[in-house]
């Protein structure tokens, strides 16, 4: 089990950290840190480090414990320097930081110290009395102690601070007081005034404290790293000549071919080169229902094969793949820390040194002022350190962050940071680009008008035939709905484009053509009763073609990008989750704009934009409303992304640029999951609260009953171990959302 945040020396710096991981030559060793659980603890290691590695050049895996030189060093001389912060080094290996099934050297320690407390209070107790053993607060019974029990007592303290020791011993030389130095002066105080029991009590569950939280912390740090055993351990490869393979993952290079059986995972990225299927894409877009699958399509890593067999084109390597990228980019986030976290490391810098001054004074200005018993008010500043203690205080935020993390991660919502766990909450505006977010981003046909005694399919049929070879995207639209609804014909010949008109060509041994409505004026064949029809299709921003044969007009065939399914309903959600304004930016014409943007339901539409002009629209409604996120993706609305509070980018399965440039990337092109985002980002902060009213309520009621004469020793760290339990029991919750 490894350290807690809060186990490691005090949580307070305000240094940058180091950034997350990146390239590194990969003849490099890197080192597990044992009691590296924090971005703090990261602060630390790179002051102790700073003559061996400057800190630009050091790189941090706190999920996973890990720290990486880009530079070569002195390996025993970096071992040696950690070793003096408390915390352990040693070189990387792939087994898990929290080995299941086994007891650590920790456990062993905790139900030691906890074990001897026990034994130390029983023999005790048997020999003087069970007041006796219990002691009086600060009273001085060290001689009523008999020699034994102190010895199990003793045993019991070493055990309880075994792992402090080191980091209240680095605290007081680096003058950078901690938690784990106000308990190490605690009980070394309560010893001094005899009381033994306390003393021990304090250690064993300060201990059992540190071990629960690592536990608890652990429990965060598995749900994200389960993200990565989604793959599976092995890809059947098919060789050149036919054979198939079995070899792990990171082994198979780019371009291989590997063979996926139904409802086996997916190893790896890549295309689909035969069958067809559905596949489970819920790991890594958090769609609820499969996705039909065939031949040119993209499957990702860690999805799960629905009932075909499929052969399937590698296009990343096993540590490229869509999946290990948001495994890195959560790991990595935790180096961009929330602004909760910032407040309670800058509120925590400056509370320590103040609970010293505060437990100082209680001891000494009682007795040299009026008269005090020097023994009750030094056991009372001992009970102020304890309860002062900012363990519950430091850990609660931290924890809820990665938890609201792994939860995002888990519905295909990737946050890049504990920043932008935050920011979705307290969102006013939401400014969405149209084509390929509240569209599909390609046009396809809406309607299908035939005319006089022409048939549906007739008319499908002639377009598709005169469009046969087409790259046009309009033409792709029609032999698409003509292959949708089975309308099968043979390819015009000697067909002619007719630059900024239309299309000629012969069907069957007849003139026939496709063009615009300014090609039928030009004709001479629109009639009032069908120009009030065309009219009224491009007054919706519809595309608009006419199909006819000499001089007769077979009917007319409107395109365009269609809503998306969900787009409606996402509006919906999101007005109803609180934001005040939703408008959509596009640089289409305004005529289809306003008609995409009425049949949605935003409250503004822009159109006709440039980008510059995306990033001026999102710096007014930032203005006039409040915060602001935007919507695109990715790529072509970077810059707007960018200037916007919250940039989100649109699906980014798949897509490397997403994932670098927004602030957070939905997985799957689900509009819908903007609604559960604010909500959950509300829940984080609420949350995040919560645990900072609970940890300072219950110090502020145990600093009252501390001067009152009230509390104990035993008492204030019992508190403090079920302010710390809250607060982490609370965060967690966020995982299960």
């Amino acid at each position: 089990m490894s350290d807690s945040c809060c186990s490691g020396a005090s949580c307070e710096s305000t240094q940058p950290v180091a950034e997350a991981v990146g390239p590194t030559d990969p003849s490099l060793p890197s080192y597990r840190i044992h009691g590296m659980d924090c971005a703090e603890e990261v602060a630390i290691l790179q002051r102790v480090l700073a003559e061996l590695i400057p800190p630009e050049q050091l790189s941090f895996d706190v999920l996973n414990g890990r720290m990486i030189p880009r530079v070569p060093v002195d390996s025993d001389a970096l071992i040696r320097a950690v070793a003096s912060t408390g915390m352990r080094a040693e070189p990387w290996s792939d087994e898990p930081i929290d080995a299941p099934g086994g007891w650590s050297q920790r456990d062993l320690l905790v139900v030691l110290s906890i074990g001897a407390t026990l034994a130390g209070f029983t023999i005790h107790a048997v020999l003087e009395g069970p007041s006796a053993a219990i002691g009086s607060e600060g009273a001085g019974l060290a001689a009523s102690v008999p020699l034994i029990a102190r010895a199990v007592y003793a045993i019991a303290i070493a055990a309880g601070l075994w792992v402090v020791l080191p980091k209240a011993w680095y605290s007081a030389r680096s003058l950078r007081p901690d938690m784990n130095l106000l308990m190490t002066i605690a009980v070394a105080g309560a010893v001094t005034i005899g009381e033994w029991f306390e003393a021990a009590t304090v250690s064993a569950l300060f201990a059992l404290s540190l071990a629960l939280e690592a536990w608890s912390i652990g429990r965060a740090r598995r749900a994200v790293a389960a993200l990565m055993s989604l793959a599976p351990d092995v890809v059947r490869v098919r060789s050149d000549h036919g054979d198939i393979h079995e070899r792990a993952p990171a082994e198979v290079p780019v371009g291989s071919i590997f063979i996926v059986r139904p409802g086996e995972r997916i190893g790896l990225d890549g295309a689909i080169q035969s069958g067809r299927t559905e596949v489970d894409q819920s790991p890594i877009t958090g769609e609820s229902m499969p996705v039909d699958k065939e031949v040119g399509d993209t499957v990702f890593a860690g999805t799960i094969n629905g009932s075909g067999s499929i052969e399937v084109v590698s296009t990343h390597l096993a540590g490229e793949t869509t999946l290990a990228r948001i495994v890195h980019q959560v790991a990595d986030s935790q180096a961009n820390r929330s602004q909760s976290e910032r407040f309670v490391e800058r509120f925590a810098r400056y509370y320590t040194p103040i609970v010293f001054v505060a437990a100082a004074l209680t001891a000494l200005l009682p007795p040299l002022l009026f008269g005090g018993e020097w023994s009750e008010w030094t056991y009372r500043s001992l009970v102020l350190l304890v309860i002062g203690c900012p363990c519950a205080l430091v850990i609660s935020t931290p924890v809820a962050i990665v938890a609201s993390l792994a939860a995002s991660a888990r519905h295909g919502v990737l946050l890049k940071g504990g920043r932008v766990a935050e920011l979705p909450g307290q969102i006013a505006v939401v400014a969405m680009d149209k084509t390929g977010t509240l569209t599909h981003g390609q046009p396809r046909v809406t309607e299908v008008v035939p005319w006089g005694s022409t048939t549906e399919s007739t008319l499908l049929a002639h377009a598709a035939a005169l469009e046969a070879h087409s790259t046009h995207p309009l033409g792709r639209a029609i032999l698409d709905r003509a292959a949708e609804l089975g309308v099968d014909g043979d390819s015009a010949t000697d067909v002619v484009a007719v630059h900024g008109k239309g299309i000629e060509g012969r069907i069957a041994g007849v003139d026939c053509w496709l063009g615009s409505h300014r090609w039928l004026s030009e004709r001479g064949l629109e009639t009032p009763e069908l120009s009030e029809r065309l009219t009224a299709l491009a007054s919706t921003g519809r595309s608009v073609v006419v199909v006819g044969s000499g001089s007769d007009v077979y009917g007319l065939i409107a395109v365009a990008d269609s809503i998306r399914p969900e787009s409606i309903d996402a509006i919906a959600a999101l007005k109803r989750a609180g934001v005040s304004r939703i408008a959509m930016l596009t640089g289409d014409n305004r005529a289809t704009a306003e008609s995409i943007g009425a049949e949605v339901g935003v409250d503004e539409v822009l159109a006709e934009l440039l980008p510059e002009d995306k990033v001026a629209a999102v710096e007014r409604l930032e203005r006039e409303y409040g915060p602001t996120a935007m919507i695109g993706d990715g790529v072509n609305d970077a810059p707007a992304l960018a200037r916007a509070t919250l940039g989100i980018a649109m699906g980014a399965a798949g897509t490397d640029a997403a994932i670098e440039t927004a602030d957070i990337a939905l997985m799957g092109d689900d509009l819908s999951k903007l609604a559960w985002l604010i909500d959950h980002s509300r829940s984080t902060l609420s949350i995040i609260r919560a645990n900072t009213v609970l940890a300072l309520g219950i110090k502020a009621v145990f600093v009252v009953l501390t001067f009152g004469g009230l509390a104990s020793l035993w008492g204030a760290v019992a508190a403090d171990i079920g302010a710390s339990l809250l607060v982490v029991a609370n965060a967690l919750r966020l995982i299960r959302r």
